[in-house]
């Protein structure tokens, strides 16, 4: 089974970059080999094998992760923490587009093509995922990877989507470049997929913890037939964990969110949305948004764009399950995309495409949503506590406290 790589690019010596995993980026909370089961948290449905999104046969994902700097916010500079993540629906090497339909919970964002999406219900190219002032960049490098790979369209226009990850990287700096946009295309790949603080997840804030890049997947039997649907968000949302629900279970009065905190009192916080670690007391802002969460659902189900339209609405019941309410200031965005009828693609010809029932959809919508609420848990169990700009502070959701939460209880004597 390939294993998906990602490209963690630095710009300072290996002294440095040594310093960077001790001291800014390990919880000791944390660790590698934890997803969401492993702490105990209970979910539903049938994972595949990877329980990735790359469960769907031929979808490659990749990652570039931009790390480098600390201390005082320098626009142009640093900190930055930052990165981009690519899908392929058909992998690197094909130039076949695929159906597709996608939703908007709340609309405080962005993921372009969406207007040609609507109208063709067709994605064609690779989907990416960054932060939000590098969508443009990120839109180009695909644009210029598609006329390279010889797609046959005479003009372009992917999808790439963003989330905010400005409390944490020198986003005003636009460090995402067009070689790192490449990177990630071509380092793509199937098998497990890395999860956490790496691609366009990097700075992310996810339900009070560190957020970031999460996958999961849900394998179903209809009339014979088995089918996947896999899942992968760029978690962002519910920076404070207000009313975080996991496993169906009411937790946020029970584990320290929205903990994040300043460091260093010697630093100006240029941002003043959250106190110095130390400090009592102190009068801050209002913060003017709270994340966002990108979702991109992909099925080997032969669903048509009308279809897919529908399954792109269901990851707002799993944000539900999980106590978001979708505040004012999210971008709540979510796509889908079908791998099957690969001979209907061919806009310039008449072809015959497999149409799935709809009276089996609630099956395909069940697994979409199963799966999106254990992608979010994945991204925020993976993702390691991280200093970002002026030395703010965000912290691993911890695990130990999480695991004594769903650990069975002895039966009373």
């Amino acid at each position: 089974m390939p294993t998906h790589r990602s490209t963690a690019v630095f710009f300072h010596s290996h002294f440095f970059v040594v310093l960077l995993f001790v001291g800014w980026l390990v919880s000791p909370a944390a660790s590698a080999a934890d997803r969401a089961r492993d702490l105990g948290i209970p979910f539903a449905g049938l994972p595949g094998p990877q329980n990735a999104i790359t469960d769907v046969t031929g979808i490659e994902v990749g990652h570039t992760t931009l790390i480098a700097g600390g201390g005082a916010l320098e626009r142009g500079v640093g900190p930055i923490r930052t990165g981009v993540t690519v899908v392929h629906p058909r992998g690197k090497n094909s130039t076949q587009g695929v159906f597709s339909g996608w939703f908007t919970l709340n609309a405080s964002g962005e993921m372009t093509g969406t207007t040609w999406l609507t109208e063709r219900g067709l994605i064609e190219g690779p989907i990416a995922i960054t932060n939000t002032h590098s969508v443009g960049i990120v839109r180009d490098s695909l644009v210029a990877w598609m006329v390279d790979k010889g797609w046959t369209a005479d003009w372009h226009a992917p999808v790439v989507a963003e989330t905010y990850d400005g409390a944490l990287n020198d986003i005003n700096g636009q460090h995402v470049k067009s070689e790192h946009v490449r990177t990630a295309l071509l380092d793509a790949a199937g098998g497990r997929v890395l999860e956490g603080a790496v691609g366009g997840g990097t700075g992310m804030v996810c339900n009070g913890f560190k957020g970031g890049i999460g996958t999961a997947s849900r394998v179903l039997d209809i009339e014979g037939q088995s089918f996947t649907v896999g899942v992968l968000v760029q978690c962002n949302y519910n920076w404070d964990g207000a009313d975080l629900r996991l496993g169906s279970r009411a937790v946020a009065d029970q584990l320290p969110v929205g903990e994040h905190c300043h460091v260093d009192t010697q630093l100006t916080r240029t941002l003043p949305w959250y106190p110095y670690c130390e400090a009592n007391n102190v009068t801050l802002n209002d913060r003017t948004r709270d994340g966002s969460i990108i979702v991109v659902m992909a099925t080997d189900a032969p669903l048509l764009p009308h279809q897919l339209t529908r399954l792109a609405k269901r990851p707002s019941l799993a944000l539900g399950r999980l106590g978001a309410i979708s505040t004012p200031g999210s971008g709540d965005i979510f796509v889908a995309f079908s791998t099957a009828n690969p001979a209907a693609m061919d806009e310039n010809v008449f072809s015959t495409a497999t149409v799935f029932p709809n009276y089996a959809l609630g099956d395909i919508f069940r697994a979409g949503i199963d799966a999106t609420e254990e992608a979010i848990v994945n991204a925020m169990v993976a993702a390691d506590t991280m200093i970002g700009i002026d030395g703010l502070r965000v912290k691993a959701l911890p695990h130990e406290e999480v695991r004594e939460l769903f650990a069975p209880k002895e039966a009373e004597q």
